[in-house]
C-alpha cells in the first residue's frame, strides 16, 4: 500500500485542510455504509468515541452503565469520565464477553445504559442484551473498538444498537498512523449532537449550544484510513484463517484456544490462548524474542482506581480467573504458517513442561 498510502497523504498535505473536511467526510460516509447505518462521525480516538456517545445519550453523575470488567479501562473510564458509575457484570469463561443473562440483576433505578465490549473481536450476545434494554427503558452502545468487520446473525457490529464506537488506534485491525476514532448510528438527533460535542457543542463556527469538547478525526487520519478499509476484510479473513491453523496445532493440548460461536464473524482482534502456566510460556517466547501480551492481567473491578466501589477479590471469579491465565500470541494477516508452527510449538513444550513436573 506504499504508493497508495503515501499519495493520499501528500493530497491533504498539499490541500491544506487537516481537521475534519471532505477526507473525514468521505471516511465517514464509507464506515457508515460498511456498517449498514446512517451516520458516522469521526472524533480523535476510540475512548473519546464512548465519551461523546455516552454524553450524547445524556449520561451523567448520578447514572449507571453496565459493561464488563475484561477489556480495557477505556470501557469503564468513559463511564467515570463522565461522573457515572460503571456496574460490572461478569464473563463467559469461552468467549470472555459480559454474560447477558446476568445484566439484568445488576440493573437499578439508576441505571441509564449497557455497553458491551465485542472482546478481541468477537460479537457479545447482542440480541439478549437489546431485549433487556428495551425492557427496562436502557440505550445500548457497543463497544466495537476491537471488532470492526464482526458480525451478529449476519449483521454487522455497529449496527446493533443504539450508538457503536470504533478505535483506530495502530494496532487495530483497520489502524491509523496515529489516533483515531469514529461513532456510528442510526440515530440522526443523536448523530448530531455527537457532532457538535466533538467541537466544542458548536455546529456553527463561534456558535456554542453546550459545553463540548476537542475531539476530531484529522484529515491524514482519515485519508490514510481510507485507503485501508479497502483492505479489512481480506485481512479479517486471513486472522481467521489463521486462528484456524492455530486452533489445529493446539489441538489435543491443555493449551485452551478461543471459541468462535457459530452465530457470528469472529475478527480475531487477538488471538488469545489459556494455560496454566502463563509465566513459563512467556518466558519461553521472551528467550526467542516472540511478541506476546497479557489482556488483562488486573480486572476492571479490581483496578485501584475502583476501591471505592466496593468490589472485592472473588466477586467476579471467571474475569478473575482469565486474568491470570490468558495470553496474547502473535497474530496478523502476514504471518507465516512455518512461524506459527515455531510459536505454537514454544507453547506447548512450556505447558507439557508444567504437566511433566506435575
Amino acid at each position: 500500500m506504499k504508493d497508495e498510502l503515501e499519495s493520499a497523504v501528500l493530497e491533504v498535505l498539499r490541500g491544506g485542510r487537516y481537521i475534519l473536511g471532505p477526507k473525514v467526510e468521505e471516511f465517514e460516509k464509507t464506515v457508515a455504509e460498511y456498517c449498514g447505518v446512517k451516520y458516522a462521525v469521526g472524533v480523535a480516538n476510540g475512548t473519546d468515541a464512548l465519551v461523546l456517545s455516552l454524553d450524547a445519550l445524556g449520561v451523567g453523575p448520578g447514572d449507571e452503565v453496565i459493561t464488563s470488567p475484561f477489556t480495557f479501562y477505556a470501557s469503564a473510564e468513559s463511564i467515570s469520565r463522565l461522573g457515572a458509575t460503571p456496574v460490572f457484570v461478569d464473563i463467559d469463561p469461552k468467549t470472555y464477553n459480559l454474560v447477558a443473562g446476568h445484566i439484568e440483576a445488576k440493573i437499578t433505578p439508576r441505571t441509564k445504559a449497557i455497553i458491551p465490549v465485542h472482546i478481541f473481536g468477537q460479537p457479545a450476545e447482542m440480541d439478549t442484551i437489546n431485549e433487556i434494554a428495551a425492557k427496562h427503558g436502557l440505550k445500548v452502545i457497543e463497544d466495537a473498538c476491537q471488532a470492526i468487520g464482526a458480525a451478529y446473525r449476519g449483521k454487522q457490529v455497529g449496527s446493533l444498537g443504539d450508538a457503536a464506537c470504533f478505535s483506530f488506534f495502530p494496532s487495530k485491525n483497520l489502524g491509523g498512523a496515529g489516533d483515531g476514532g469514529i461513532v456510528v448510528t442510526n440515530d440522526e438527533e443523536l448523530a448530531g449532537r455527537v457532532r457538535a460535542l466533538r467541537q466544542h457543542g458548536s455546529l456553527k463556527k463561534y456558535y456554542h449550544s453546550f459545553v463540548g469538547y476537542n475531539s476530531r478525526l484529522d484529515a491524514v487520519q482519515a485519508a490514510i484510513l481510507s485507503v485501508k478499509v479497502k483492505y479489512i476484510d481480506t485481512w479479517n479473513d486471513a486472522r481467521r484463517q489463521k486462528a484456524q491453523y492455530y486452533n489445529e496445532l493446539f489441538a489435543g493440548t491443555n493449551v485452551i484456544t478461543p471459541v468462535a460461536l457459530e452465530h457470528v464473524r469472529h475478527v480475531y482482534h487477538l488471538y488469545i490462548v489459556r494455560v496454566p502456566n502463563r509465566a513459563d510460556v512467556e518466558a519461553a517466547l521472551k528467550a526467542e524474542g516472540i511478541g506476546h501480551g497479557v489482556y488483562y492481567p488486573v480486572p476492571l473491578h479490581l483496578q485501584d482506581v475502583y476501591k471505592n466501589l466496593g468490589y472485592q477479590v472473588g466477586d467476579l471469579p471467571v474475569s478473575e480467573a482469565a486474568s491470570h491465565e490468558t495470553l496474547a500470541i502473535p497474530l496478523y494477516p502476514e504471518l507465516k504458517e512455518e512461524d506459527m508452527r515455531t510459536i505454537a510449538d514454544l507453547v506447548k513444550n512450556a505447558v507439557s513442561a508444567l504437566s511433566a513436573v506435575d
